[in-house]
């Protein structure tokens, strides 16, 4: 049974004429009735009760055309909806993300993006980078927000946005007393720093300002979320090194001062092995808000 033989009684059933059929399918006649006939056989059923006056569904056929017309619909929007998925008009996007993206790029490209493509669902994941890193590869997210990753063999990245690294202070540190703080200002204080397998880059790029120091920084904690940080700093357990974007997340208890040099951090967006246009819409909300339709 062939889906040209469903479509061809669908439309006999409609027209009960076998010529109009045939005009509509834009075929002859003679391979329309055959078409019937092999249907008919296939199924070993009746379909139609034929006269030399008129042509009308037998009970087995009424049930036939219901079934079919609601098969063949389905199997419609079967075929529109994989379309829609393949041009990233629906589906599902999985969106990774480090915590400090989400007070600068994130929000409105999300807001771009929904307004772009509603049919998507969007699966926010906020992640580290080291854990973006190993769901990108294993093909768990289609993107990844990252902070200085470096070179990731398997991933394709493109810089999204630079800013500045700040320290961020208990309000009643000494330090807070200074306008900016000198990498030198640093030396013996306790830190509060991300573990480094999780956010390797950065860690790396904070440890770079300090490593030339007679005595460097302890790291006195280690936690994983930015807001964790923040918290363990408020909390007096000692200081941190964080981007500048904190400053718009208002925690009580912390202040943050420019550092010398001003020495910054990149956020990268990454693409798994596999991209789709879905994603490629999602990286035209980073760049520039909404993409053309």
């Amino acid at each position: 049974m062939e889906l040209r033989q469903l479509r061809y009684f669908l439309v006999v059933a409609d027209e009960l004429h076998f010529g109009r059929a045939a005009e509509r399918l834009h075929i002859t006649q003679p391979p329309l009735t055959v078409a019937i006939k092999r249907l008919e056989h296939e199924l070993g059923v009746q379909l139609f009760d034929r006269t030399t006056r008129r042509v009308t569904l037998t009970p087995a056929g009424e049930a036939f055309r219901d079934k079919t017309a609601s098969a063949l619909a389905e199997l419609d929007e079967a075929a529109g909806d994989v379309a829609d998925v393949a041009a990233g008009r629906s589906g599902k996007l999985r969106l990774g993300f480090v915590s400090s993206a989400s007070y600068t790029t994130v929000p409105e490209a999300i807001r771009a993006f929904r307004a772009f493509r509603p049919r998507v669902e969007l699966v926010l994941a906020p992640l580290t980078s080291g854990e973006q890193v190993e769901q990108l590869l294993d093909g768990e997210l289609d993107l990844g927000l990252l902070r200085d990753p470096g070179q990731i063999p398997g991933l394709r990245l493109e810089l999204l946005s630079t800013e500045d690294l700040v320290v961020v202070l208990p309000e009643t540190h000494p330090l807070t007393a200074c306008p900016e703080i000198a990498a030198e200002q640093l030396e013996r204080e306790p830190m509060v720093l991300f573990p480094y397998r999780l956010m390797p880059g950065f860690v790396s790029r904070v440890l770079r300002l300090i490593e030339h120091l007679p005595t460097p920084p302890l790291v006195a904690q280690q936690a994983i979320h930015q807001e964790t940080v923040l918290g363990l700093v408020a909390a007096g357990l000692g200081i941190s090194v964080l981007p500048q974007s904190i400053q718009r997340f208002h925690m009580p208890g912390i202040t943050t001062r420019p550092i010398a040099g001003r020495p910054q951090t990149e956020l990268y967006v990454a693409r798994g092995p596999r991209s789709s246009p879905s994603a490629e819409d999602f990286i035209a909300c980073l760049r520039n808000g909404l993409p053309e339709a």
